[in-house]
């Protein structure tokens, strides 16, 4: 009735009205479909004592003396161990600095302990909104570990230790290898987009102990050299008043899954030998399933973080190609896709440690510099294969040497068995000051150091 009366005396008053309305609609559809932001308020990485450092005599003499492996097994890993990367700084649990490696459970619950408490305790004493962050403010927290899953559950360790709140929200994720790190990033920001006003906390690490391999198998030898104790706690929210003290947002999350291919699931494939003794196999097709697993990734994340110029050079080279390959006077150097230039994208890059080649393969696959991969080999120098971790190592080490800047988007790369390619987008939000203390603040100034070329070994 009121609107006919509008219309009919008031023609332009209705279609003010009805604009209006359309508008207030349009805007209430859209910031109710609104992906809500995740702020990540800070993180943690665990830096073990210099006592438990693994120099690499100390590390082939150990597997001498434990009379489990043949002069061939001691050799190959000896081998790898100086190709590798890895430094004398790594570290293991101290379970297995014994001749013969603790693998009890017991132990394997001592590393969870050594590796998580502290840095959650670290996390959690941070100042946030001008006061420390109490245990009963976290609302979800999810670990993850792939190879060592006790029970109760190891949230169920940290929820026991700390005195979390009855109600709150725990995951434990196993099983899903080195990439499970960005994959309980995943998890919580998910879990957070439904419940409002809320702290997660997210854990990430590998148990050693538990998963050393004592047969004679090569391609499950390769895990006991490039492994390494440590871990990473990291507290995100969706709350708005803390963006102003928040370090970064998350702007992306692309996951991709190639278990459906019979090589890339077993790829990297926890197993026994023949001789029964259990140990997880690395195929030497790993790099060629990582590759392609990767550039499924990058075709979905690509679109979301390039600039459109990049996107029209490698559609048109993707065309190209197409034609030539199709042609039959197509010469032998035609048909190459252009590779996007991703600094274009992002100011730094944090590829998961899970390996030299690894790094080395995605350096030469993104075109990036010796600086751009800088990070991930002093973190795979200094602290081994970390598993689901590494990623945050990194950035802790870009924002030791004060790297990071207000308005930069980091890229986190992670790998992992299944096969798993994960990638996280981050934007730094706030400036924040690269001396406060971090895995990498005790011995920064020195890094990074010149890796020997593993071809000249």
């Amino acid at each position: 009735m009121i609107s006919q009366l509008l219309s009919h005396h008031f023609p332009q008053a209705a279609v003010l009205a009805t604009t209006a309305t359309l508008i207030i609609l349009l805007m209430i559809l859209y910031f109710s479909t609104k992906p809500k932001p995740v702020y990540l308020m800070d993180f943690a990485c665990y830096r073990p004592p210099d006592s438990l450092r693994v120099p690499a005599s100390h590390f082939i003499e150990h597997v001498e003396r434990s009379g489990r492996f043949t002069q061939e097994s001691i050799d190959f890993q000896d081998k790898v161990l100086n190709r590798s990367g890895i430094s004398s700084e790594t570290c293991m649990p101290i379970s297995v600095h014994e001749v013969i490696p603790n693998l009890s459970i017991r132990a394997s619950k001592a590393e969870i302990e050594q590796v998580l408490f502290p840095i959650v305790k670290q996390l959690l004493s941070k100042r946030t909104n001008n006061r420390e962050i109490n245990p009963k403010d976290i609302d979800i927290l999810v670990t993850n570990c792939s190879l060592f899953c006790p029970t109760p559950s190891i949230s169920s360790m940290v929820i026991n230790k700390f005195g979390f709140r009855s109600d709150i929200k725990c995951f434990s994720l196993s099983g899903m290898g080195c990439s499970a790190g960005i994959l309980a990033i995943s998890l919580a920001k998910d879990l957070l987009k439904v419940h409002e006003n809320s702290i997660a906390l997210v854990l990430s690490m590998e148990a050693i102990t538990p998963n050393g391999y004592q047969g004679q198998v090569k391609s499950m030898l390769l895990s006991n050299v490039l492994f390494r104790m440590g871990g990473a706690a990291v507290l995100l929210s969706n709350r708005k008043f803390d963006k102003p003290t928040a370090k970064y947002e998350l702007q992306y999350l692309v996951r991709t899954h190639t278990g459906s291919d019979d090589h890339a699931y077993r790829s990297v494939f926890q197993d026994s030998d023949d001789d029964g003794e259990q140990g997880v196999s690395i195929s030497r097709s790993l790099l060629h399933v990582a590759a392609k697993t990767l550039t499924i990734n990058v075709s979905r994340l690509g679109p979301l973080v390039l600039p459109y110029s990049e996107q029209f050079r490698y559609g048109l080279s993707a065309v190209l190609r197409r034609v030539w390959q199709s042609s039959s006077s197509s010469s032998s150097g035609r048909g190459s896709i252009y590779v996007p230039n991703f600094k274009r994208a992002f100011e730094h890059f944090c590829i998961h440690a899970g390996g030299r080649a690894v790094i080395d393969a995605l350096e030469d696959c993104l075109k990036l510099e010796k600086e751009d991969v800088e990070a991930s080999r002093m973190t795979l120098y200094r602290f081994g294969n970390t598993s689901s971790s590494s990623v945050w190592y990194e950035l802790s080490y870009l924002e030791a040497k004060g790297r990071v800047k207000k308005g930069d988007r980091v890229w986190q790369i992670a790998f992992g068995s299944g096969f798993k390619c994960n990638s996280a987008v981050w934007k730094c939000i706030s400036d924040f000051d690269s001396s406060e203390v971090n895995a990498w603040s005790d011995r920064i100034n020195i890094y990074p150091v010149e890796v020997p070329n593993m071809f000249n070994l």
